[in-house]
């Protein structure tokens, strides 16, 4: 995969030191990053280990996109840490407290003091002679000079989320140039900003989209969502009121885990639901749209998607923020295709035109694999789209490394965190029988390959191709179901067979 730079320019720079050795090193210092130094200080507490950051905060998606209302797409009780209860008031969570408490995580157990900023790894090599990995790393001073130094390294374990943190999505509109007024992507989101009194057009439907509607609408003359078509969108409360009555009797600690199994089991069951009886859950999400915005409303046209509730994530809005500033007539949808940017705005496929001061792009991510970075194993590029994924984390034909990938249908973190204790058994039991690598194999001929993600979403679709393989069943098979990924990563075996160590 290619790492999106100029490759000539980090050939001609100069490597100025001895290549620095640790037994992990973790690559990226968001939310799972985080979580991984605090499993390995914990688990494996005799392997040194480092994090290497490519930006110059700690964060990831939570320093990363600064548009207004960026919020949780999950429940904070299930979105959090095993280990740190989550015990902010709201349970559906804004940008700048998760933020917080990722920060907060990282400097209560010193995992802050073994980050590296400014460190991009652009390429990994793993030799079976040496059994370690070799990074080549630029790195990046405050004035923007940059070098390549090198690190080795036992285990690579990469925590650098799915997107490309660059640059996201953004279709070709015809016409782009000729549009007067300023446009927009939430990725990269200006810091000045003025939209107060002024007509904005949001283009997308999805989770940014639903939530800088209302929030921009907040001060805004008016907000128009142009979405080419409807997404699920539920409301839920912000703030849990069984959790907080709990709190109160409880503790924090036990509330959070009665809280984050009730979250679970739910989430697990609705999903489940959603698979089974697709018609009954459609009719149950949009009976609910129409109490929030009245019988007047057109709730077919705008929020009735073609596909099965689960096909694609469904859209949580808070207290019905959405649905309140639609009713209040502050913000308004429109469903349609777009013909052409104009001088005033967008021509749809109709003949109608949004008129618009500012337009936001909300339309998608790059899906992008451990963040650019080429990996080689005996000096031979691995194609990432011909292997497979093993037990969600890890890949056929290549050693010692290990990813953080979340779930489609529940919490980021809730995956996370059983790949990090997994990782960190696999770890210990590679010592306790003095191996020094491990490597998945495929040695069943009736597992067959099946797409890495079983979702419809454009920004999936896009990238699928470019995308791992999974098998047809266990271990190489997602389950996408916390409770089996509890027996199969928690419980299992470590030794099952299908992995080969050295």
């Amino acid at each position: 995969m290619k790492p999106g730079h100029d490759d000539d320019r980090v050939e001609r720079m100069q490597t100025t030191q001895q290549p620095e050795h640790f037994d992990v090193i973790i690559v990226g210092a968001g939310l799972s990053g985080i979580g991984a130094g605090y499993h390995l200080q914990h688990k494996c507490p005799s392997k040194n280990f480092i994090i290497l950051e490519g930006r110059e905060r700690s964060g990831g998606t939570w320093d990363l996109f600064r548009y207004p209302g960026i919020r949780s797409d999950s429940d904070m009780f299930t979105m959090g840490y095993s280990f740190k209860p989550w015990n902010e008031p709201k349970a559906i969570a804004d940008g700048s407290h998760i933020l917080n408490y990722v920060r907060e995580t990282a400097a209560e157990n010193g995992i802050d003091s073994k980050i590296r900023f400014r460190h991009r790894v652009r390429h990994a090599s793993w030799s079976t002679t040496d059994a370690r990995w070799t990074l080549e790393v630029e790195r990046t001073s405050g004035e923007g000079a940059s070098e390549i130094v090198r690190f080795t390294c036992n285990f690579l374990f990469m925590c650098s989320g799915y997107y490309r943190y660059e640059e996201g999505y953004t279709p070709e509109f015809s016409g782009r140039e000729n549009f007067r007024g300023e446009i927009v992507h939430p990725q990269k989101w200006p810091n000045h900003l003025d939209y107060a009194g002024k007509r904005v057009v949001v283009i997308g439907s999805g989770a940014t989209a639903v939530t800088l509607v209302p929030e921009m609408a907040k001060t805004a003359g008016h907000v128009t969502m142009l979405q080419r078509s409807p997404t699920y969108v539920v409301s839920r409360p912000a703030q849990d009121q069984l959790a907080m009555n709990l709190r109160a009797r409880l503790g924090d600690k036990m509330a959070y885990h009665l809280i984050r199994w009730r979250n679970v089991l739910l989430g697990m069951w609705f999903f489940q639901f959603a698979r089974r009886r697709p018609e009954k859950v459609r009719k149950l999400i949009l009976g609910g749209v129409r109490m929030a915005l009245g019988p007047d409303f057109d709730v077919a046209t705008h929020f009735n998607p073609r596909y099965n509730p689960w096909d694609q994530r469904l859209c949580l809005v808070p207290d019905g923020d959405l649905f309140n500033t639609i009713r209040e007539k502050r913000a308004s949808v429109v469903t349609n295709e777009i013909d052409r940017f104009t001088e005033r705005g967008i021509r749809l496929k109709d003949g109608s035109e949004l008129e618009a001061d500012i337009i936001v792009t909300a339309t998608g991510l790059v899906l992008q694999l451990f963040g650019g970075m080429e990996v080689a194993v005996d000096g031979h590029a691995v194609d990432f789209a011909k292997v497979m994924s093993y037990k969600g984390m890890m890949y056929s034909g290549v050693p010692n490394l290990a990813s953080a990938f979340g779930y489609t249908n529940a919490s980021w973190t809730l995956k996370c965190d059983l790949t990090c204790e997994y990782v960190c058994r696999l770890i210990n039991y590679m010592d306790r029988h003095g191996y020094k690598s491990c490597v998945p194999h495929n040695v069943d001929p009736s597992v067959t390959e099946v797409p890495w993600i079983d979702f419809s979403s454009g920004y999936v679709q896009r990238s699928i191709a470019q995308m791992p393989k999974q098998g047809s069943k266990r271990p190489w098979r997602l389950y996408q179901n916390y409770v089996l990924d509890i027996i199969t990563l928690r419980l299992g075996r470590v030794d099952d067979g299908v992995m080969r160590y050295s």
